[in-house]
């Protein structure tokens, strides 16, 4: 059947940062307008048409998106719902596994009580970065909790854990933390895969990235720190969020051009 209303839940992954593109809301586009675009092409959906709706902002936290998202995400009765949240919890000094957890499983009992299509994703794994993998003990824990949440509610998983093909870091921004272009068409791809949704796209060519010698990398990572990671531990230590005074892109339900 047709997906008639679709609403994404989330932070800068569901945004589309790291897609840019100056004539959408925000300035991004992303992996959930691709898979909207392609969603408001099917056929049977009737006089109503489609319509979609993108909550996601950027740097927000688990309890920050489930406070801020979900209600109004109810409100707008979907059959569709993605949601993408945690990461940026999981990139904190400390953090509380089991209560991001139970707080998660309870709004997704709501979601999925609203008889909504819910889908959930686990988190990346940082295993092939000297960056976060650190971190990757509690990203693992998390993700299995992940996995029995969407168990319990009858969620769609698509396992980002697993989707090897993200270990080339030509699908990733020059910050290291987000998708680029092509990593948020392949994202597309492999959540309308996980629906079940025939679809036409295709990966996007990849600019392929010289081989560095060792001077040329560390040069490389100093400018990377000096552009990226300095400002964001900066932004930890002061209490603000790259999502200051930034809008949900699509706070309402409305028709997406399945050309764009």
């Amino acid at each position: 059947m047709p997906f008639h209303r679709y609403v994404a839940l989330g932070d800068s992954f569901t945004e589309g940062v790291g897609d840019p593109d100056p004539t959408r809301p925000n300035g991004v586009r992303g992996w959930a307008d691709r898979v909207a675009e392609v969603l408001a092409t099917r056929p049977g959906l009737g006089s109503d048409g489609f319509g979609y709706a993108n909550l996601a902002i950027r740097g927000r936290r688990l309890q920050e998106i489930l406070d801020e998202q979900l209600d109004p995400a109810l409100a707008l009765g979907p059959d569709l719902v993605t949601v993408y949240a945690g990461a940026n919890d999981l990139m904190r000094p400390k953090v509380d596994i089991d209560n991001l957890a139970e707080v998660y499983d309870e709004a997704v009992g709501k979601l999925s009580g609203c008889g909504a299509l819910v889908v959930l994703f686990t988190a990346f794994d940082p295993g092939g970065s000297a960056v976060h993998r650190p971190f990757r003990g509690r990203w693992a824990l998390y993700n299995e909790a992940v996995r029995e949440i969407a168990d319990r509610h009858g969620a769609t998983l698509v396992d980002y854990w697993r989707m090897r093909e993200f270990r080339d870091w030509n699908l990733w921004s020059e910050d290291r933390l987000h998708m680029n272009s092509a990593g948020h068409q392949q994202m597309a791809i492999n959540v309308l895969d996980r629906l079940g949704v025939a679809h036409g796209l295709e990966p996007l060519p990849l600019a392929e990235k010289p081989a560095l010698s060792p001077r040329e990398l560390r040069r490389a990572n100093l400018v990377w720190a000096r552009t990226h990671a300095v400002p964001w531990i900066h932004r930890r230590l002061t209490g603000r969020s790259s999502g200051d005074g930034i809008s949900p892109k699509r706070p309402l339900l409305g028709p997406i051009d399945p050309l764009a």
